[in-house]
């Protein structure tokens, strides 16, 4: 990455949600204003590199931005008048490198915007820690605790509803500002969590993030100043954000609470936090969330050691917390409240409770809690264990290393003996297993890792761990996805020698799903149509009609194992035939391809996903095209045709 390059990630990490903000005022549309600004980060990152970085470079992105947004409303064939006056308007304002500033805190308007009572909750946190803070979808699912996929669909809904309904750009007043502070709080508190434990990278905190958190929350505070929830998140980000310096060593490493030098944290915030507690207090009422978690910080600051601090009231605090409160991060935190207060045994058993929490499956303080509980307790194999399944659940570089250089504190070696990572890796890799049963056992063996641990001893594995993990992992999962799961540890333990590993998972009953072959009329009408899809579309469709083999049999087809002009191919064991359409299409398709998956997914996958060698093409580098995604496409395409409206699946073109 060049430096102009490196300057323009800088600038954008800075400057993006003042320039959505500013844009959204303008043309009124979240979703218009986020595009515009992503036009002007292309401009810089196609001009700075050979033009050099401007002296302002924040009002050089606003400025590109405005004009393009003008060239956009110009284009328009029916232009609205509001849209003229916009327009207008904003050729007569004043550039940002003037001087000139919009009226009002527009990332504060914009922060009430996104979290609008006609978005969903999680739609509103979502949307906001995208173009408030900045944040990539990975961060806020790694927030969230859920899928990428997931969120990305959540910010595309919530822009589409703002844009649908005509949501103003004005601050709320009264009964709607009540009725939006409460999201507001939630992610103006996430966006500091971001910033002050990092999810990814190289660095354990993002200043930017803390600094524009907490200005956004004294901003509230400021905006309604008889709510005792908006002063007691003030204190708590200021507290916590007073111990920012002293969290990191000389060299960078973390440093945990009782181990940081308190003469380092800072006065000046910790100051703030208890004048913004008494205001807390001042403005009355009982307690909220934010109120108990600033007392907590508060009995952190006041104690001059890690050794005074009274954890007998810490823990009585995260009671009535969890009363208000009981998720299962909160209840994690007082379980180690509770085991500081009185034993690492009952804190152990608290936390041994939340193992099943699908929330917290891939949250890496659970295992790096027990971890410690477990050292505490002279269980330090297991402590060792559990630091390293920590680690490797983490994005946060510097987490990383304290949680390695942890497991290497308690337990200097590795467990003798075959491990629950390494038996996978063997089991996987047996010639005899096709490209499509490696992929799936690989997913269940891979979640059984991170779960419980890639260095488990393979003889610790029993069927109550596994257990553990397929309620968390796949509890409300369909009963075809659970007993697929449940088939590959079967065939796992029996290789394995451990043929009691699925005693506890029961078979569920799967509904048949209605599979009906579509009528005639509307398959002619699919065909005629065929056009309008993508070639890799219509080659799939014809080739599922024409074989009558399985989806998942055809998906996993390779190159290699087409023999075009008999007009069949090999898969595993069975063969697939075709007939006349598919042959007319198929060498398109392969288009001079030698080897590597037949169907493709439509891009290169990301370096942390990257999938099996099988599953990925030499030439053009992108991997399998997935069964969901294939399934989504056809719907789709016959949402039209199908009288419920709903679409129909591919196993349905199985003549």
């Amino acid at each position: 990455m060049t430096d102009a390059h490196r300057t323009v990630d800088a600038v954008w990490k800075l400057e993006s949600a003042r320039i959505v903000a500013g844009l959204t005022r303008m043309v009124h549309d979240v979703g218009a204003a986020e595009e515009l600004a992503q036009d002007a980060l292309v401009a810089a990152l196609e001009q700075w590199p050979g033009t050099g970085v401007p002296d302002n470079p924040g009002a050089w992105l606003m400025a590109i931005a405005k004009r393009r947004a003008v060239d956009r409303i110009r284009r328009a064939r029916s232009l609205e008048r509001k849209h003229e006056q916009i327009a207008h308007g904003m050729e007569r304002g004043p550039e940002p490198d003037s001087g000139g500033e919009p009226d009002g805190d527009d990332v504060l308007r914009l922060l009430f915007v996104t979290c609008h009572p006609v978005l969903a909750p999680v739609e509103r946190v979502a949307l906001t820690l995208r173009l408030v803070a900045g944040l990539t979808t990975q961060e806020i699912a790694r927030a969230f605790l859920t899928g990428e996929s997931r969120i990305s669909r959540q910010i595309t809904a919530a822009k589409r509803t703002l844009a649908e309904q005509g949501v103003g750009f004005d601050l709320p007043e009264g009964a709607e500002l009540a009725e939006r502070l409460s999201s507001v709080l939630g992610v103006v508190y996430l966006v500091f969590n971001e910033g002050y434990a990092a999810t990814s990278g190289e660095g354990l905190i993002r200043p930017g993030l803390c600094l524009e958190a907490l200005r956004l929350g004294r901003t509230l505070a400021e905006l309604v100043p008889d709510e005792a929830e908006a002063h007691g998140l003030v204190a708590l980000m200021e507290l916590q954000q007073a111990r920012a310096d002293a969290r990191t060593g000389p060299s960078g490493e973390l440093l945990r609470l009782d181990e940081q030098n308190r003469g380092r944290w800072d006065q000046l915030l910790v100051r703030r936090g208890f004048a913004a507690m008494l205001r807390a207090r001042d403005a009355g009422g009982p307690p909220g969330p934010y109120v108990l978690q600033a007392a907590i910080a508060v009995c952190h600051t006041q104690s001059a050691s890690a050794e005074s601090t009274d954890w007998a009231r810490i823990a009585t605090l995260y009671d009535l917390l969890v009363e208000q409160l009981p998720t299962p991060v909160v209840r994690l935190n007082r379980a180690v409240a509770v085991a500081r207060a009185n034993d690492p045994a009952e804190g152990l058993a608290l936390v041994d409770a939340l193992a099943g929490e699908p929330a917290l499956r891939d949250y890496h303080l659970l295992p790096g809690v027990r971890g410690d509980l477990l050292a505490r307790l002279g269980r330090h194999a297991e402590a060792g264990r559990e630091f390293r399944r920590a680690a490797a659940l983490t994005g946060n570089a510097v987490e990383r290393e304290f949680l390695l250089r942890r497991a290497q504190d308690v337990a200097a070696s590795r467990p003798a003996g075959p491990t629950l990572g390494g038996a996978a890796r063997d089991f996987l890799g047996r010639g005899e297993l096709d490209a499509a049963t490696v992929r799936s056992y690989g997913q269940t063996l891979r979640r059984l890792g991170r779960s419980l641990g890639e260095d488990l001893p393979l003889a610790d594995l029993d069927a109550g761990g596994v257990a553990r993990v397929f309620a968390a992992s796949w509890g409300e999962a369909a009963p075809r996805t659970w007993n697929r799961h449940r088939s590959a540890v079967r065939s796992f333990g029996s290789w394995a020698g451990l043929d009691d590993l699925a005693a506890e998972l029961g078979r569920r009953a799967e509904a048949r799903a209605e599979s009906a072959p579509i009528d005639p009329a509307h398959l002619a009408r699919l065909w005629d149509g065929e056009g309008r899809a993508a070639l890799r579309e219509r080659v799939l469709w014809l080739l599922l009609h024409e074989s009558g083999a399985g989806v998942g049999t055809v998906l996993a087809l390779n190159v290699e194992d087409l023999d075009l002009e008999d007009r069949r191919a090999r898969a595993g064991g069975a063969r697939v035939g075709w007939r006349s359409g598919t042959a007319r299409l198929l060498p398109l398709l392969v288009a001079g391809r030698e080897r590597g998956p037949l169907f493709l997914a439509d891009r290169r996958p990301a370096p942390a996903r990257r999938p099996a060698e099988a599953d990925l093409c030499p030439v053009t580098g992108r991997g399998r095209l997935s069964y969901p995604r294939a399934e989504y496409l056809f719907k789709q395409a016959t949402r039209a045709l199908d009288p419920a409206g709903q679409g129909y699946t591919l196993r349905r073109l199985r003549g």
